[in-house]
Protein backbone atom coordinates (compact mmCIF):
# COMPACT_ATOMS: atom_id res chain seq x y z
CA UNK A 1 0.00 0.00 0.00
CA UNK A 2 1.00 3.27 -0.58
CA UNK A 3 2.15 5.54 2.48
CA UNK A 4 -0.14 8.41 3.44
CA UNK A 5 0.61 11.87 3.07
CA UNK A 6 1.35 13.68 6.28
CA UNK A 7 0.88 17.33 7.19
CA UNK A 8 -2.37 18.24 5.72
CA UNK A 9 -4.79 16.77 8.54
CA UNK A 10 -5.02 13.41 8.32
CA UNK A 11 -6.82 14.16 4.67
CA UNK A 12 -5.60 13.87 1.14
CA UNK A 13 -6.03 15.87 -1.17
CA UNK A 14 -5.48 15.00 -5.05
CA UNK A 15 -2.27 15.45 -6.13
CA UNK A 16 -2.36 18.28 -9.37
CA UNK A 17 1.67 17.13 -10.24
CA UNK A 18 2.34 13.72 -10.22
CA UNK A 19 6.33 12.37 -11.25
CA UNK A 20 6.88 9.15 -12.93
CA UNK A 21 10.33 7.53 -11.89
CA UNK A 22 11.02 4.07 -14.06
CA UNK A 23 13.58 2.74 -12.55
CA UNK A 24 15.68 -1.08 -13.25
CA UNK A 25 18.33 -2.09 -10.69
CA UNK A 26 18.43 1.16 -8.78
CA UNK A 27 19.17 0.09 -5.32
CA UNK A 28 22.13 2.92 -5.21
CA UNK A 29 20.78 5.65 -6.65
CA UNK A 30 16.83 5.43 -6.00
CA UNK A 31 17.12 6.31 -2.39
CA UNK A 32 19.07 9.72 -2.68
CA UNK A 33 16.61 10.52 -6.00
CA UNK A 34 13.68 9.51 -4.05
CA UNK A 35 14.75 11.92 -1.32
CA UNK A 36 15.80 14.84 -3.66
CA UNK A 37 12.64 14.37 -5.21
CA UNK A 38 10.31 13.89 -2.07
CA UNK A 39 11.88 16.99 -0.40
CA UNK A 40 11.32 19.25 -3.91
CA UNK A 41 7.79 18.65 -4.07
CA UNK A 42 6.93 18.82 -0.19
CA UNK A 43 8.24 22.23 -0.29
CA UNK A 44 5.75 23.02 -3.56
CA UNK A 45 2.38 24.71 -2.51
CA UNK A 46 0.06 22.39 -3.63
CA UNK A 47 0.09 17.80 -3.25
CA UNK A 48 2.13 16.05 -5.48
CA UNK A 49 2.62 12.26 -5.94
CA UNK A 50 5.36 10.05 -7.06
CA UNK A 51 5.06 6.83 -9.14
CA UNK A 52 8.02 4.32 -9.24
CA UNK A 53 8.08 1.99 -11.77
CA UNK A 54 9.68 -1.00 -11.51
CA UNK A 55 11.00 -2.61 -14.82
CA UNK A 56 12.03 -6.14 -13.80
CA UNK A 57 14.54 -5.36 -11.14
CA UNK A 58 16.70 -8.09 -9.90
CA UNK A 59 18.11 -6.17 -6.52
CA UNK A 60 16.06 -4.20 -3.85
CA UNK A 61 14.94 -1.86 -5.73
CA UNK A 62 11.17 -2.88 -5.00
CA UNK A 63 11.37 -3.14 -1.09
CA UNK A 64 13.44 0.27 -0.81
CA UNK A 65 10.15 2.08 -2.28
CA UNK A 66 7.72 -0.42 -0.94
CA UNK A 67 9.40 0.31 2.68
CA UNK A 68 9.41 4.24 2.22
CA UNK A 69 8.35 6.07 4.85
CA UNK A 70 5.38 7.94 4.89
CA UNK A 71 5.44 11.77 4.21
CA UNK A 72 3.81 14.44 2.83
CA UNK A 73 4.23 13.19 -0.59
CA UNK A 74 3.21 9.63 -1.11
CA UNK A 75 5.46 7.09 -2.97
CA UNK A 76 4.21 4.12 -4.81
CA UNK A 77 5.16 1.46 -6.58
CA UNK A 78 3.90 -0.18 -10.00
CA UNK A 79 5.60 -3.75 -11.92
CA UNK A 80 6.62 -3.14 -15.38
CA UNK A 81 7.25 -6.47 -16.58
CA UNK A 82 8.47 -5.22 -20.03
CA UNK A 83 11.71 -4.10 -20.79
CA UNK A 84 12.78 -1.37 -21.67
CA UNK A 85 12.66 2.70 -19.68
CA UNK A 86 10.17 3.66 -22.90
CA UNK A 87 7.53 0.82 -21.38
CA UNK A 88 8.35 1.61 -17.56
CA UNK A 89 7.54 5.34 -18.93
CA UNK A 90 4.53 4.19 -20.48
CA UNK A 91 3.20 2.17 -18.02
CA UNK A 92 4.10 4.74 -15.45
CA UNK A 93 1.84 7.85 -17.70
CA UNK A 94 -0.99 4.89 -18.01
CA UNK A 95 -1.06 4.87 -13.86
CA UNK A 96 -0.98 8.91 -13.51
CA UNK A 97 -4.53 10.78 -13.23
CA UNK A 98 -2.91 14.00 -12.15
CA UNK A 99 -3.92 17.76 -14.35
CA UNK A 100 -0.08 17.36 -14.93
CA UNK A 101 2.39 14.71 -15.49
CA UNK A 102 5.90 14.39 -15.69
CA UNK A 103 9.41 12.21 -15.61
CA UNK A 104 12.55 12.07 -14.60
CA UNK A 105 15.31 9.86 -13.93
CA UNK A 106 16.25 7.81 -10.68
CA UNK A 107 19.56 9.45 -10.39
CA UNK A 108 18.23 12.66 -10.48
CA UNK A 109 20.88 14.27 -12.87
CA UNK A 110 19.04 17.33 -13.91
CA UNK A 111 18.44 19.51 -11.31
CA UNK A 112 14.89 20.01 -9.41
CA UNK A 113 14.81 23.24 -9.44
CA UNK A 114 13.61 23.19 -13.40
CA UNK A 115 10.09 21.80 -11.82
CA UNK A 116 9.29 25.39 -10.88
CA UNK A 117 10.09 26.70 -14.46
CA UNK A 118 8.38 23.52 -16.30
CA UNK A 119 5.05 23.84 -13.45
CA UNK A 120 5.09 27.69 -14.28
CA UNK A 121 4.38 27.56 -18.39
CA UNK A 122 2.19 24.60 -17.66
CA UNK A 123 -0.19 26.73 -15.65
CA UNK A 124 0.18 29.29 -19.05
CA UNK A 125 -1.23 27.37 -21.08
CA UNK A 126 1.91 25.48 -22.89
CA UNK A 127 1.51 21.45 -22.68
CA UNK A 128 4.71 19.86 -23.34
CA UNK A 129 7.96 20.98 -21.46
CA UNK A 130 11.20 19.35 -21.27
CA UNK A 131 14.87 19.78 -20.46
CA UNK A 132 17.40 20.69 -22.46
CA UNK A 133 21.26 20.32 -22.18
CA UNK A 134 21.53 21.80 -25.86
CA UNK A 135 19.70 24.97 -24.23
CA UNK A 136 22.10 28.26 -24.44
CA UNK A 137 21.30 28.74 -20.88
CA UNK A 138 21.75 25.22 -19.70
CA UNK A 139 24.85 24.38 -17.02
CA UNK A 140 25.83 20.75 -18.17
CA UNK A 141 29.02 18.59 -16.17
CA UNK A 142 29.61 15.62 -18.54
CA UNK A 143 32.02 13.15 -17.82
CA UNK A 144 30.56 10.85 -20.97
CA UNK A 145 33.51 9.56 -22.95
CA UNK A 146 34.64 10.72 -26.75
CA UNK A 147 32.46 7.54 -28.10
CA UNK A 148 29.69 7.99 -26.43
CA UNK A 149 29.62 11.93 -27.37
CA UNK A 150 29.85 10.64 -31.11
CA UNK A 151 27.33 8.52 -30.28
CA UNK A 152 24.70 10.98 -29.27
CA UNK A 153 25.69 13.36 -32.21
CA UNK A 154 24.73 10.58 -34.25
CA UNK A 155 21.39 9.97 -32.36
CA UNK A 156 20.93 13.30 -32.48
CA UNK A 157 20.68 13.75 -36.17
CA UNK A 158 18.42 10.70 -36.50
CA UNK A 159 16.25 12.02 -33.65
CA UNK A 160 16.31 15.77 -35.79
CA UNK A 161 14.73 14.32 -38.71
CA UNK A 162 11.45 12.53 -36.20
CA UNK A 163 11.47 15.65 -34.09
CA UNK A 164 12.16 18.89 -36.09
CA UNK A 165 13.13 22.03 -33.72
CA UNK A 166 13.96 19.73 -31.00
CA UNK A 167 17.92 20.08 -29.85
CA UNK A 168 17.68 16.93 -27.39
CA UNK A 169 15.09 14.65 -27.16
CA UNK A 170 17.40 12.37 -24.48
CA UNK A 171 17.14 14.49 -21.17
CA UNK A 172 15.24 12.72 -18.89
CA UNK A 173 12.88 15.62 -17.39
CA UNK A 174 9.59 15.87 -19.78
CA UNK A 175 6.79 17.40 -18.10
CA UNK A 176 3.41 17.64 -19.82
CA UNK A 177 -0.52 18.06 -19.77
CA UNK A 178 -1.85 15.11 -17.78
CA UNK A 179 -4.40 14.54 -20.78
CA UNK A 180 -1.93 14.41 -23.21
CA UNK A 181 0.61 12.58 -21.81
CA UNK A 182 -1.82 9.51 -21.14
CA UNK A 183 -3.50 9.85 -24.42
CA UNK A 184 0.35 9.45 -26.45
CA UNK A 185 1.36 6.76 -23.36
CA UNK A 186 -1.44 4.70 -24.90
CA UNK A 187 -0.43 5.01 -28.46
CA UNK A 188 3.71 4.37 -27.58
CA UNK A 189 5.14 1.02 -29.17
CA UNK A 190 9.11 1.83 -28.49
CA UNK A 191 9.97 -0.05 -25.14
CA UNK A 192 13.59 1.06 -25.51
CA UNK A 193 16.02 4.23 -25.04
CA UNK A 194 14.19 6.14 -28.02
CA UNK A 195 10.69 5.93 -26.82
CA UNK A 196 11.37 9.98 -26.33
CA UNK A 197 11.86 10.49 -30.04
CA UNK A 198 8.96 8.74 -30.16
CA UNK A 199 6.55 10.66 -27.55
CA UNK A 200 7.53 13.91 -28.42
CA UNK A 201 6.79 13.08 -31.99
CA UNK A 202 3.50 12.14 -31.40
CA UNK A 203 2.67 15.16 -29.46
CA UNK A 204 4.33 17.55 -31.96
CA UNK A 205 1.33 15.19 -34.64
CA UNK A 206 -1.18 16.19 -32.17
CA UNK A 207 -0.22 19.38 -32.39
CA UNK A 208 1.16 20.39 -29.35
CA UNK A 209 4.52 22.41 -29.13
CA UNK A 210 7.64 21.25 -27.40
CA UNK A 211 8.70 24.09 -25.09
CA UNK A 212 12.67 23.55 -24.01
CA UNK A 213 13.99 24.93 -20.80
CA UNK A 214 17.53 25.19 -19.80
CA UNK A 215 18.73 22.94 -17.09
CA UNK A 216 21.26 22.64 -14.43
CA UNK A 217 22.82 18.67 -15.49
CA UNK A 218 25.04 16.81 -13.85
CA UNK A 219 26.29 13.39 -15.17
CA UNK A 220 25.85 10.74 -12.26
CA UNK A 221 27.81 7.84 -12.98
CA UNK A 222 25.83 4.54 -13.06
CA UNK A 223 23.79 4.92 -15.93
CA UNK A 224 22.82 1.24 -17.43
CA UNK A 225 23.06 2.91 -21.00
CA UNK A 226 26.40 1.36 -23.17
CA UNK A 227 27.21 2.43 -26.42
CA UNK A 228 28.30 -0.87 -27.17
CA UNK A 229 25.24 -2.42 -26.59
CA UNK A 230 22.61 -0.88 -26.99
CA UNK A 231 23.59 1.61 -29.92
CA UNK A 232 22.67 -0.78 -32.89
CA UNK A 233 19.26 -1.63 -30.99
CA UNK A 234 18.63 2.02 -31.00
CA UNK A 235 19.06 2.74 -34.72
CA UNK A 236 16.47 -0.03 -35.03
CA UNK A 237 14.23 1.43 -32.53
CA UNK A 238 14.32 4.56 -34.87
CA UNK A 239 13.66 3.21 -37.69
CA UNK A 240 10.51 1.66 -36.36
CA UNK A 241 9.20 5.31 -35.30
CA UNK A 242 9.73 6.43 -38.66
CA UNK A 243 7.98 3.47 -40.71
CA UNK A 244 4.88 4.11 -37.74
CA UNK A 245 4.86 7.57 -38.12
CA UNK A 246 5.62 8.68 -41.69
CA UNK A 247 2.60 10.09 -43.91
CA UNK A 248 0.39 7.55 -45.31
CA UNK A 249 -0.41 7.88 -49.04
CA UNK A 250 -3.72 8.63 -50.00
CA UNK A 251 -4.95 5.50 -52.15
CA UNK A 252 -7.22 5.72 -54.72
CA UNK A 253 -10.56 3.80 -55.53
CA UNK A 254 -9.53 0.80 -57.93
CA UNK A 255 -12.47 1.71 -60.23
CA UNK A 256 -13.17 5.07 -59.41
CA UNK A 257 -15.83 6.74 -61.88
CA UNK A 258 -15.45 9.95 -63.58
CA UNK A 259 -18.01 12.66 -61.82
CA UNK A 260 -19.16 13.40 -65.43
CA UNK A 261 -20.49 9.40 -66.19
CA UNK A 262 -23.77 8.41 -65.99
CA UNK A 263 -25.23 5.24 -66.27
CA UNK A 264 -27.84 5.19 -69.40
CA UNK A 265 -31.23 4.60 -69.17
CA UNK A 266 -33.12 1.01 -68.98
CA UNK A 267 -35.24 0.37 -71.86
CA UNK A 268 -38.80 0.65 -71.77
CA UNK A 269 -40.19 -3.29 -70.77
CA UNK A 270 -41.66 -4.37 -74.28
CA UNK A 271 -45.31 -3.91 -74.30
CA UNK A 272 -45.51 -1.29 -71.71
CA UNK A 273 -47.18 1.90 -73.25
Amino acid sequence: MPPSPQGDGGTSRPPLLEIVVPAHNEERRLPGGLLQLCAKLARMPFPAAVIVVDNNSTDRTAEIVENWPAGPVPVRLIPCPVPGKGAAVRAGLLETGAPFVGFCDADMATDLDAIDAALGLLLSGERVVIGSRAHEGSVVENRHSRVRELGAALFRALAGALVPGVSDTQCGFKFFDGVLAREVAALLRTPGFAFDVELLARCAADGSEVHEIPVRWLDVPGSSFSPARHSFGIVLEMGRIWLRLRPRPRLRPRHAVHPAWEPPAAPDPVGFP
